[in-house]
């Protein structure tokens, strides 16, 4: 990985970072209660008794939450622990009707994994240390009234996971790509749509610095940064911070600290909390949670094939390593590849149009690959009439346009406009001929030892029958022509 350093006045300084990343399990009811979870509800539409934490209701685990966190942790290769337990971790704030977060301390349900991150051809593993389950707390609203914060509670009970990294990164570029990393993850496992800007992925920053080789310096942490470009902003923001702090003598403060993301800055928000100051106790009201072997085995099962392993066999099958990482960078780009080369596309042809061709109309009338004009099916019948020769590549890309426009298949289109490429040598040699006629001060030119104008005569024959004709038999009947 690139060598990163902050130069300060007095030397150069090392930067320390780890990140816990908040992910919200993707179920339909929360983690204790059979409450919706849909994002965009109104206010306190979405609140059960037990999210409200009326007297007397006793939560119950939701089976899917827990699955789908034993599966988020198989994919990153972690210890599965068969048995943890839930803790009460107790704080006083308005959105917390509790006065307690159900999460999970001393025994959590995931343990130590780690994720592979790339630069180049240089990999990077960040250990992760843990991953608990835990319930999210609601949300305070504070632009509805100028004197009033209201208090909407959907939120309150949603499923978490919180996944703990080691203090493995060294600067901006690797916790981003980290944070991308483990996004691209989820997405695949299903158990976390990653849609930051939802608010449905967030991550906390914890960031030290030190002179290189020395032991780690006091942290802080920066909570709930809710996109890749702002997480790197923040670290970049927090680590020139402390080393200008440090260097003007003074000391770095364990705190707690939010991000501007419009002037790229942090602040201080309160003093950093340890975990005595939450009195952890295990929940009186939950057993502990006791996994067998065969939910163990069914979690496994349902894995799909994941990033790292679709890239290497997309690269097995010829694909370049770019192209093979674009196509493996979201799950949806990946799965309608995978249905275009099931469907019988040529996988180097096929990889080179989906990141060229498509990925260029896509971006051009602002769709992603999931709402794509052209389905998979119909990609690969476009590219299989260019492989026999049917279309050039150039009335591809003509009846590639139709098709967005239209949604018609290729087949239809080609023969409905007469699109078909021609290798009538016959046709072509007389076009060639009336060419070279028309152009007497060029050929004489060309016949002089201007080689160059060879392309010249090629682009007259191929537009004076309309892009219609074989370029390879216009190549050959043209060299022949000429001499």
């Amino acid at each position: 990985m690139t060598d990163y350093r902050i130069k300060g006045a007095t030397g150069d300084w090392e930067v320390v970072i780890g990140l816990e990343v908040h992910a919200q399990v993707t179920s339909n009811a929360k983690l204790f209660s059979g409450a919706a979870t849909a994002f965009g509800a109104e206010p306190n539409s979405q609140v059960s008794l037990i999210d409200a934490a009326m007297p007397g209701m006793l939560p119950v685990p939701n089976r899917e939450c827990i699955r789908q966190a034993v599966r988020t942790g198989m994919a990153i290769d972690a210890q599965i622990n068969k048995w943890s337990r839930f803790d009460r971790k107790n704080y006083f704030y308005a959105d917390l009707p509790q006065g307690y977060q159900i999460s999970q301390l001393y025994h959590p349900l995931v343990g130590e994994g780690s994720v592979e991150i790339e630069d180049g051809d240089t990999v990077k593993t960040i250990g992760v240390e843990r991953i608990h389950v835990e319930q999210d707390a609601g949300k305070l609203m504070h632009d509805q009234h100028p004197t009033r914060s209201y208090v909407d509670l959907n939120r309150s009970g949603v499923a978490l996971m919180e996944i703990v990294s080691r203090p493995d990164m060294r600067s901006p570029a690797e916790a981003g790509a980290y944070l991308r990393k483990l996004r691209a993850i989820l997405r695949y496992v299903g158990s976390c749509d990653g849609n930051m800007e939802e608010g449905s992925m967030r991550a906390d920053v914890n960031v030290s610095v030190r002179r290189p080789g020395e032991e780690f310096g006091t942290r802080t942490e920066t909570k709930n940064v809710n996109s890749v470009r702002f997480v790197m902003a923040a670290i970049e923001h927090e680590a020139n911070r402390q080393v200008d702090v440090l260097e003007s003598g003074g000391k770095i403060v364990q705190e707690t600290r939010l991000f501007n993301p419009d002037t790229g800055t942090t602040r201080s928000m309160r003093s950093k909390e340890d975990a005595h100051d939450y009195r952890y106790f295990p929940d009186p009201d939950l057993l502990p949670l006791e996994l067998d072997d065969a939910f163990l085995e069914e979690c496994r099962a349902s894995l799909p094939e994941l990033p790292d392993v679709k890239r290497k066999r997309y690269e097995s099958l010829g694909i370049t390593a770019y192209n093979a990482e674009v196509l493996t960078a979201e799950v949806e780009t990946a799965r309608w590849f995978d249905t275009l080369l099931d469907a019988g596309a040529a996988p180097v042809a096929a990889s080179n149009w989906v990141t060229g061709e498509l990925f260029g109309a896509l971006n051009r009338i602002g769709k992603g690959i999931e709402e794509s004009p052209v389905t998979p099916g119909q990609a690969a019948e476009l590219l299989a009439l260019v492989a026999d020769g049917t279309l050039s590549g150039s009335l591809a890309k003509q009846v590639f346009e139709v098709m967005l426009e239209t949604g018609d298949a290729p087949g239809k289109i080609v023969e409905e406009r007469g699109l078909k490429q021609t290798s009538d040598t016959g046709a072509i040699e007389a076009v060639i001929a009336d060419v070279l006629a028309k152009n007497p001060n060029q050929l004489e030119q060309y016949r002089g030892g201007k080689q160059a104008l060879f392309g010249f005569f090629v682009g007259q024959t191929m537009k004076a029958m309309g892009g219609k004709a074989n370029p390879q038999v216009v190549n050959d009947l043209l060299k022949k022509a000429l001499g």
